[in-house]
This record gives C-alpha cells, sequence and structure tokens, in this order.
C-alpha cells in the first residue's frame, strides 16, 4: 500500500545491534561508564593491532600512524560539528583545560565564572588563577540562565561541565552560549561526561573551548582526548607546553624557528599517544556509525530505568530528572545504606557501580540492556 519496508537492522533495539562489540558483557552488568569504560572488541583491536605491529615492525608503517592522528582528528571534528584544524590531540581533559587556563593572558581584574558542583579538573585551575589576580565568580548549576547572564557581564571566561559528574545533570548549552557570545565571554565546556552519549555541535551552542577524554562515554582508552579550539581565538590561547611538535616545520629537525602551527596541532607538544590514537579513533567511529541521537535516547530510557528502579526501593535521586536535563549518570541514596558498602556488595555479584560522596552513582552505555538494568535494580539493598 505505498508503505516503504523498514531493516529488520533498524527494528532491532540498539543495544542488540551492537551487543557482539561488548564482550564485557559475559562477565558483567557495566554501570560504570562515569567512570572507565569497557573497550569496544574494535577499540581493542585497533589497539592489539597496532601493538603487533610495532613488536614486529617497529616504525616501518609509520605512515599509518601519522594517517591514524588525522583520522583522529577528523572523526573528532564530525562529532561535534567543527573543522580538523580546530582539534589538538591531548592526554586527558586537565590538560586540555589546563591548556586555556595557563595559555590566555590574564589580567588582574579578570573574571571567570565557575561553578560549585564541578569536578576539580575544571574548578582547580581557575581557582589558581586567583594568585595572579583574577576573580571567581561562582554559580551552581541550578541557579536560574538570569544569574548566568548577570556573572557574564564583563566576564573573561565562563567554564562548564556538559554533564555534571556527580548529579548527572545536563546543562542547557546552546541557552548558556548565547549568553556568553552576546557577553563577550570566552565559553569552555568540559564535555568527558556527556560527548558521546548526547549530540553536541560547538557552532550551534556558541562552544569556544572543549576538553574531552576518551576513556568514558566516548569508550575509548586512558590517556587520550581531544581538545577543541575555535579558530577565531587560537591566537588568544599560547601554548603552555612546547615541545618540537608544537611549531610549524615541527618536520625539519634542524629548524629553529617558533612560528606555531596555524591549527590546533600548536598545543601538541611532542610525540602523540599511538596506540590511544588508534583506539580513541576507533571508538569515535564506533558511535558515529551507531549514530548520537539514537545513542542518547538508549541512554536516557536507560537513566530513566535506574531512577524508577531506585525510587521504588526507596532510594532519592541526587538531581530531578527532566528531558532536557538528563543524562547516563543517576546518583541515589538512602538512609541507612553505606554507598560504599553497597558497591562493593554488587560489585561481587558481577554488577558494577560507583560510590561518590556517600551517593551510589549509576552510568549505564547504550548497550546495556533493560533486563541487565532489572536483574542489577533487583540486588540493591
Amino acid at each position: 500500500m505505498g508503505y516503504e519496508k523498514i531493516a529488520p537492522a533498524e527494528l532491532e533495539p540498539i543495544s542488540r545491534r551492537y551487543a557482539g562489540e561488548f564482550p564485557v558483557t559475559e562477565n558483567l552488568i557495566y554501570l560504570n561508564h562515569a567512570g572507565v569504560a569497557p573497550l569496544p572488541r574494535r577499540v581493542a583491536r585497533a589497539m592489539t593491532d597496532w601493538v603487533q605491529e610495532a613488536m614486529n615492525w617497529g616504525s616501518y608503517h609509520y605512515d599509518r600512524w601519522l594517517e591514524t592522528y588525522e583520522g583522529l582528528r577528523q572523526a573528532a571534528a564530525r562529532l561535534i560539528g567543527a573543522s580538523r584544524d580546530e582539534i589538538a590531540i591531548v592526554k586527558n581533559t586537565s590538560e586540555g583545560i589546563a591548556a586555556v587556563a595557563m595559555g590566555l593572558d590574564w589580567r588582574p581584574g579578570d573574571r571567570v565564572v565557575v561553578f560549585a558542583e564541578e569536578f576539580p579538573a575544571n574548578y582547580l585551575p581557575w581557582k589558581r588563577l586567583e594568585r595572579r589576580g583574577v576573580r571567581l565568580v561562582e554559580l551552581s548549576i541550578f541557579d536560574p540562565l538570569e544569574r548566568v547572564d548577570e556573572a557574564c557581564r564583563g566576564a573573561r571566561l565562563l567554564a562548564l561541565s556538559f554533564v555534571q559528574y556527580l548529579s548527572g545533570y545536563r546543562a542547557d548549552v546552546e541557552a548558556i552560549g548565547e549568553i556568553c557570545r552576546r557577553r563577550g565571554c570566552l565559553f569552555l565546556l568540559d564535555a568527558i561526561q556527556g560527548l558521546g552519549a548526547f549530540p553536541l555541535d560547538v557552532e550551534r551552542a556558541r562552544v569556544d573551548v572543549l576538553a574531552a577524554d576518551g576513556h568514558k562515554w566516548l569508550l575509548g582508552p586512558e590517556g587520550c582526548g581531544i581538545l577543541y579550539v575555535r579558530r577565531a581565538i587560537q591566537e588568544q590561547i599560547e601554548p603552555a607546553e612546547f615541545g618540537w611538535t608544537n611549531v610549524a616545520r615541527y618536520q625539519d629537525f634542524g629548524n629553529r624557528d617558533l612560528t606555531l602551527r596555524r591549527d590546533a596541532g600548536r598545543y601538541e607538544c611532542g610525540t602523540l599517544n599511538t596506540p590511544g590514537c588508534f583506539g580513541l579513533r576507533a571508538a569515535i567511529e564506533l558511535l558515529l556509525e551507531a549514530g548520537i541521537p539514537a545513542i542518547a535516547e538508549a541512554v536516557l530510557a536507560l537513566g530513566d530505568q535506574i531512577a524508577e528502579g531506585v525510587r521504588r526501593k526507596g532510594y532519592e535521586l541526587a538531581c530531578a530528572r527532566t528531558p532536557a536535563s538528563a543524562s547516563g549518570i543517576v546518583s541515589f541514596r538512602k538512609p541507612g545504606v553505606d554507598s560504599s558498602a553497597a558497591v562493593k556488595q554488587l560489585k561481587s555479584r558481577g554488577i558494577v557501580l560507583a560510590a561518590r560522596q556517600g551517593w551510589i552513582r549509576a552510568s549505564p552505555h547504550f548497550y546495556i540492556g533493560p533486563e541487565d538494568l532489572e536483574r542489577a535494580l533487583a540486588h540493591l539493598p
């Protein structure tokens, strides 16, 4: 009757379509992607293939390494809607944030807007600037946008997490980005707890700087991450670390010219984490293949399932879940239940969560099935 047939693969839940990529499911119910994610099969294979090659051939195939660095920059740019010239490869989120905190030409009286609930990586570097006369304006992530707007008036930079590590609150980055652009305030986003699970377009959100390590929702290895710096502000941020690869003619070992690379590669100081780059490229390409909108839908559904399940068992949530602000992180607690002891007990049963500041934190990714969550919830004290 004119209806198009839907391919069976499109009807199958995303968790089942990609189940074969995650051998961890044969051993554990893994609900700690806000901590360290297990490696997908193709990510592990990309890294072990490189190890075997390095063992047997040394750097004979070095051209493949260079192609992987470039492939990682391009994949990361596709993920966030940027240009590859705006992507640098870094060790971790902290290094990316520090590159900005140490690289801007701060002046006494400059103001930085921060948030009380932030992970230390996106608070302490700004706090340290107080010794240089920089003043922090501290807000709460739950403050209304009007207060954010007022705080950004005359501020030099606003630093915010895409998703808060403890409560799981997902910020309205587009609204905050609009405020920052209107106020002439740089917008730095710590994206480690949201990138890979939720769509993000740095142009639409007017993000100036983004940093994210690969080992959480991006499903990559530790020690390899990305730093996005908008092309228009790269001249404002001097490299905080300086080595042979920051400069434009870095491939000429006899070069003594300090002219910087004309892209975000200027923030790369020395040899990169090559096995990490192989793994992170494979991870991001896996996420792009699966589709971030579909991943986000699955992650939100799993988070809602956990929230409802723990409420039924008498737990309180660290943060109310709404369609606009919910994420894959759900933290909960109950009087009389020690979070560390509960997490340890669940671990002994093959259920992996995290204890954080008196809360039990669950963070499932898209490949987890709802039936696994029900089994995990059944074991909660």
